[in-house]
């Protein structure tokens, strides 16, 4: 039974990480960019669902997947695309710079102290079988998380706009050559990663119940080490890395004694640094060429 109930926590925090690592990897793929403000994507997300706490339930999961990819787009059309053709530095302090100023924004707005998020009953309630413990809200978040990276896969394979993406995240200069256009396939990448934000800020806010300025930055950093240890440029890898830090999180928790316990992070990065060492280029190597 301990092990079906670990295998039910892992399925749950393993979908979460590898949604975060998805966002991420996508902007990566096209852009070689780390977009370190992904977690303000997160953070509008459930600032929004605060926001909209006393709406029905529709209205408040629609603006809270809108608002997000609505913001992402902007970043893109107004901080990004102006400085694409300048050295990787000068995106990543682009990144740095947005994640600052919005949550300063944030701070200055609704001020820096939590707020609580009022949920339906149902969001807490669990299925007993037997002597094991089903959550509902895990189930959804596994469940939603596989569907979605199903939906995602066929997008990518299966689409024109897809396969253009996947083909500019292995070599955008010759994806251009070839006629991609790279606006579209930027802004349509910029656009799924602020829905995958949005979910993510739906599942976060349902397992806490509160929002803050700073909701998004332990879990962009976990996506962005999942991002590192999958392989970094592989979309593929980054749903890996996330699968395979849930797993070793949540074995590490239940394996390790009780007075390591409150430094299970630090056995995880242990862990991520050894996979490194291992496999320099991460699990799932990625073929990249020059970004736009």
């Amino acid at each position: 039974m301990q092990i079906a109930q670990a295998a039910i926590d892992i399925l749950s925090l393993a979908s979460v990480y590898a949604l975060v690592a998805l966002g991420i990897a996508l902007i990566f793929g096209v852009m070689r960019l780390i977009n370190f403000a992904h977690g303000e994507l997160i953070m509008l997300g459930g600032y929004t669902m605060w926001l909209l706490s006393d709406r029905p339930w529709p209205v408040m999961v629609f603006g809270t997947l809108a608002v997000p990819v609505v913001a992402a787009l902007a970043m893109d059309r107004l901080a990004f695309r102006p400085v694409r053709g300048a050295p990787a530095t000068t995106l990543l302090i682009t990144s740095f710079t947005i994640s600052y100023f919005l949550q300063n924004l944030t701070i200055l707005v609704a001020s820096s102290t939590a707020k609580g998020v009022p949920l339906p009953p149902v969001v807490s309630e669990s299925v007993r079988l037997g002597a094991l413990r089903f959550p509902l809200l895990s189930a959804a978040t596994t469940i939603g998380a596989a569907v979605l990276l199903l939906v995602l896969a066929l997008f990518l394979r299966s689409t024109s706009l897809g396969i253009q993406m996947r083909g500019a995240a292995e070599d955008f200069m010759m994806a251009r050559l070839l006629g991609v256009r790279s606006n579209i396939v930027v802004a349509a990448a910029f656009a799924i990663s602020g829905f995958l934000a949005g979910v993510v800020a739906l599942i976060v806010v349902a397992q806490t119940g509160v929002v803050s300025p700073t909701m998004g930055l332990s879990v962009t950093l976990v996506g962005f080490v999942a991002t590192v240890i999958g392989g970094m440029g592989s979309i593929a890898g980054a749903v890996l890395g996330g699968f395979v830090l849930g797993v070793v999180s949540v074995v590490l928790q239940i394996v390790l004694p009780l007075g390591l316990t409150p430094y299970r992070d630090a056995f995880v990065f242990a862990f991520v640094i050894a996979v490194l060492l291992l496999r320099p280029k991460g699990l799932i190597a990625a073929r990249t060429g020059e970004r736009v």
